[in-house]
């Protein structure tokens, strides 16, 4: 497994579908996520830490792991198959409990939990980076990285 930093959400063009960007911590690989607007917007919030006037959907699951005193230890993004991501949550205990990897994505932005993949969906779906510490190398690649969205879809990503 490796871990991941959340780069953002954003929407595509021309499909006008919210995708979730991660990068490989101390690697060069991104992971784009095509997902829902409504976890796109939680996850926004989360990075933004704007805090609702009442509890979204995952600030209600954080606030009712902390009642019942469960950590998040790990959130698992493991896999892509007919085009559906899947995730883990990995809580105190070691229970592990499936979930979309775009809610699993908001609910460790809200508890500070690592994001891990799993090295072959890296290896399958992660876009590369030639040169992750160059800030114009990051810039060119971003760029190029964008261009490939504009081309391609969700469907494109099938296992």
């Amino acid at each position: 497994m490796r871990e991941l930093d959340v780069v953002g959400v954003r929407v595509e063009m021309p499909s006008n579908q919210p995708i979730v960007l991660l990068r490989e911590v101390g690697g060069d690989r991104f992971l784009p996520i095509w997902i829902g607007a409504v976890e796109a917007t939680a996850i926004a919030f989360a990075q933004q830490g704007i805090v609702p006037p009442r509890p979204m959907t995952h600030d209600l699951f954080k606030d009712v792991l902390d009642a019942v005193g469960v950590t998040l230890e790990q959130v698992r993004i493991t896999e892509v198959r007919d085009n559906t991501y899947y995730a883990e949550l990995v809580l105190s205990g070691g229970v592990e409990i499936s979930s979309r990897p775009s809610d699993s994505i908001a609910l460790a932005l809200r508890t500070g939990t690592p994001i891990y993949a799993a090295e072959p969906l890296l290896d399958e779906v992660g876009v590369l980076m030639a040169d992750p510490d160059s800030d114009e190398q990051q810039e060119d690649e971003v760029a190029r990285f964008r261009a490939f969205l504009e081309e391609v879809t969700p469907e494109d990503f099938s296992g």
